[in-house]
């Protein structure tokens, strides 16, 4: 039997922690996951499926980066909710067995740069969608507005004017005039129809006033406008991501990514001003309720 100190003892030199394997491994995951990233980028200039299966991730998880919503995208894009192993047990949910995780990336520490600049070290997570765990709740969707409610709410966040206008070009129903700082609208539209309108224009009023440099103003609108919608159950058959704009075939990767954190950005802006009006709106409600008590 081995000596009762020797339990006590560090184990021996060829089990014992080697740091730079550990870092070379990281290292290599992360490579990994940035070639995955890239794998997928480049693959959407061919398939604009892919690219429009990108959006549905990235308006489910609107929180989440450009680069992760890829991942998620490439690995799992029928994900609804997503924790890591721990979190799920601390309350009380289980990953089944098996489960396969999705490797996202989590910021790490700062480190200084060559340059002087600060920058963020990422490392490699695994996630789990609660469909690949044991809980029995089932993701909820969205709250559904009254379509009403959801125009005023996107009008309310453009500080510029709305004008009626039968003098539009055909096939066009809504236009943003930049002299004018006025979105001109065709009479007589549905309210999905406008909110589907006026959503990419009001994008475009973003772009110009943010001093935005974008490949395609165009396709940035038309994208963040399809994000607005699925993000607040307007329907989105009209849309169509069939082909990526040339523009894209002759840029760089990081490039396109630039351009798709700008899609991002601004339908961000947007809906966090859009669910600062609904707040509003259910407060005047509570308040009212209680009056009429």
């Amino acid at each position: 039997m081995a000596n009762y100190d020797d339990l006590f003892m560090p184990s021996n030199a060829d089990n014992a922690f080697d740091k730079e394997v550990w870092v070379a491994q990281k290292q290599q995951e992360r490579e990994a996951i940035y070639h995955r990233i890239a794998a997928y980028v480049q693959a959407m200039n061919g398939d604009g499926k892919r690219f429009q299966t990108y959006l549905d991730v990235q308006a489910k998880f609107d929180r989440y980066s450009v680069s992760n919503a890829i991942l998620i995208a490439d690995q799992m894009p029928q994900a609804t909710y997503l924790a890591d192993f721990e979190s799920w047990k601390q309350n009380g949910v289980y990953v089944r067995k098996g489960a396969v995780g999705i490797s996202i990336l989590e910021p790490g520490k700062e480190y200084e740069k060559t340059d002087g600049s600060t920058g963020v070290s990422y490392n490699v997570k695994k996630v789990f969608d609660i469909s690949q765990t044991n809980s029995r709740q089932k993701f909820t969707p969205s709250i559904s507005r009254d379509e009403r409610l959801l125009l005023k709410a996107l009008m309310n966040t453009f500080p510029g004017s709305f004008q009626i206008s039968n003098g539009l070009p055909d096939h066009t129903n809504a236009m943003y005039s930049v002299k004018e700082d006025t979105i001109f609208v065709r009479q007589g539209l549905s309210a999905f129809d406008i909110f589907r309108s006026i959503a990419g224009e009001m994008v475009h009023a973003n772009l110009h006033k943010g001093g935005y440099k974008c490949q395609s103003p165009d396709f940035v609108a038309y994208s963040a406008a399809y994000l607005l919608c699925k993000r607040n159950g307007v329907s989105v058959q009209d849309f169509s991501f069939e082909r990526i704009p040339s523009q894209y075939h002759s840029i760089e990767e990081k490039e396109i990514r630039s351009e798709m954190s700008t899609i991002r950005e601004i339908a961000g802006e947007i809906s966090t001003s859009m669910n600062r009006f609904f707040e509003v709106q259910e407060r005047r409600n509570k308040h009212r309720d209680v009056g009429v008590r």
